[in-house]
């Protein structure tokens, strides 16, 4: 289970949303998100359910936040994130399970530029977690609490740097996009 106990998330998620949205320019928006997701992104904004802790917040931000510099940047990645019906054939595992790894990467890198490392550990085991439930969601189709797949101290995210973009919509992943 998340421990952040020393993190300070309410703050940190302030920090993040204003470097998303002053350097970067995407929007993000709190709203309530349809069930199941808890947020969303159309590689302009960043959709944040109301309801979420401030630790879950924080890691939406940094990990949707990923996947919009992987959508501006890759039509490969937008492809790659589009829907699929689990299980999904063993051959696409490697790619999405990268594309997954990237994003986190990008979250890594926009949480060091803001100063934050104090969450490295964290980032590094929500993102280890997520990977997790989605490698067993693709293969399977069920869909289990995804904290029954945390683990502490997982291997570092390594942070990557983050390529100049500029944000473009496209579409949510309501929409029809599975990230």
């Amino acid at each position: 289970m998340p421990c952040g106990s020393l993190i300070p998330f309410p703050e940190l998620c302030v920090s993040v949303q204003e470097h998303i949205e002053r350097n970067y320019h995407v929007r993000v928006i709190t709203r309530d998100i349809p069930v199941p997701l808890l947020g969303d992104l159309n590689g302009a904004e960043i959709h944040i359910h109301t309801a979420l802790m401030a630790e879950q917040r924080l890691f939406l931000l940094a990990h949707l936040f990923g996947h919009t510099v992987q959508w501006n940047v890759s039509r490969d990645a937008f492809e790659i994130g589009r829907p699929r019906r689990p299980p999904v054939d063993e051959a696409l595992l490697p790619s999405l399970m990268a594309y997954e790894r990237e994003a986190a990467a990008y979250g890594m890198a926009l949480l060091h530029e803001i100063g934050i490392r104090e969450a490295d550990q964290w980032l590094s085991d929500y993102s280890a977690c997520d990977l997790a439930y989605l490698e067993h969601y693709y293969r399977t189709g069920e869909k289990r609490a995804p904290l029954t797949f945390w683990r502490t101290g997982t291997p570092l995210v390594g942070p990557r740097a983050i390529p100049p973009f500029t944000p473009q919509r496209l579409v949510f992943r309501s929409s029809g996009v599975v990230i």
